[in-house]
């Protein structure tokens, strides 16, 4: 073996160079901190994907408990609901109005609603069940009512805190009541109150353009006669039958409930 040969095995065969200890600890403080540096961006990561996530998609509850009415739908209501694939739909800031004070609630944005004053549209509709529900059955009551979508997130918000409400203020002086305004189906309409455990009445009002969950359909001729532009929209119906109050949009708990016990009151 040459020279040449000896010298490229024992660089080969030679352990690695050691750095001297002052060097050595030097790196190792300077590895110790880039690690905790690394540490320290990721759970800043975290923690700020968590607030964004929990601020732009507030958590939606699940559902709720049925009512009688809705306990006792025909199987075949039943059935036709599953097969609508219902599902509570939000987007971002969605959801935030309800819990603030009544003084936050939006003006109306829609030109059509009906003035405040006027005589309530009178109507007569049925439920997805099939049963008739009229506005002249609830005279003596102030009134509550909602024009809705199913497929509408602002309504989807609503819903639980409506369902609350009514839990807390429906009886002899009050009542609450909902309108399909998007001409949707009954088992769109069922599968939506079903899912909500709502405690009143939601009413179909049919539409040469019926729309369902997954396909937006047009008003009927309850909710064109009501001023329907966006959704949702809401009423105060005195005991009388007139017009007490109207806005459309979200709108905070303690303004419907504001609204309505003045006009029971009154």
């Amino acid at each position: 073996m040459g020279k040449a040969s000896r010298t490229k095995r024992e660089r080969r065969d030679a352990p690695p160079p050691v750095a001297p200890k002052g060097q050595r600890a030097r790196v190792d403080a300077r590895m110790v901190a880039l690690i905790a540096t690394g540490a320290l961006v990721v759970v800043v990561a975290i923690v700020v994907g968590v607030l964004l996530a929990t601020r732009s998609s507030p958590s939606t509850p699940g559902p709720a408990k049925l009512t009688g009415a809705d306990r006792n739908a025909p199987a075949s209501l039943v059935s036709d609901a599953d097969k609508v694939g219902f599902k509570p739909t939000t987007e971002p800031g969605v959801g935030e109005l309800e819990s603030r004070p009544a003084s936050a609630a939006p003006r109306p944005q829609s030109q059509s609603l009906l003035a405040v004053g006027a005589q309530a549209p009178p109507f007569t509709l049925k439920t997805p069940q099939g049963k008739n529900v009229s506005l002249a059955s609830l005279r003596g009551k102030a009134v509550l009512l909602e024009l809705f979508a199913t497929w509408c997130p602002h309504c989807n918000a609503e819903a639980p805190h409506l369902r609350t409400l009514a839990s807390q203020l429906a009886g002899p002086k009050i009542a609450f009541l909902s309108i399909n305004g998007d001409g949707e189906t009954a088992p769109s309409v069922y599968a939506y109150h079903r899912y909500w455990g709502l405690p009143f009445p939601a009413l179909l009002d049919p539409s040469s353009q019926p729309g369902s969950f997954s396909s937006p359909g047009g008003s009927g001729k309850v909710s064109l006669a009501y001023g329907l532009q966006n959704f949702p929209t809401f009423y105060v119906i005195d005991p009388k039958g007139r017009i007490a109050w109207r806005s459309d949009g979200e709108q905070p708990d303690a303004a419907l409930r504001q609204q309505l016990q003045k006009a029971a009151n009154a």
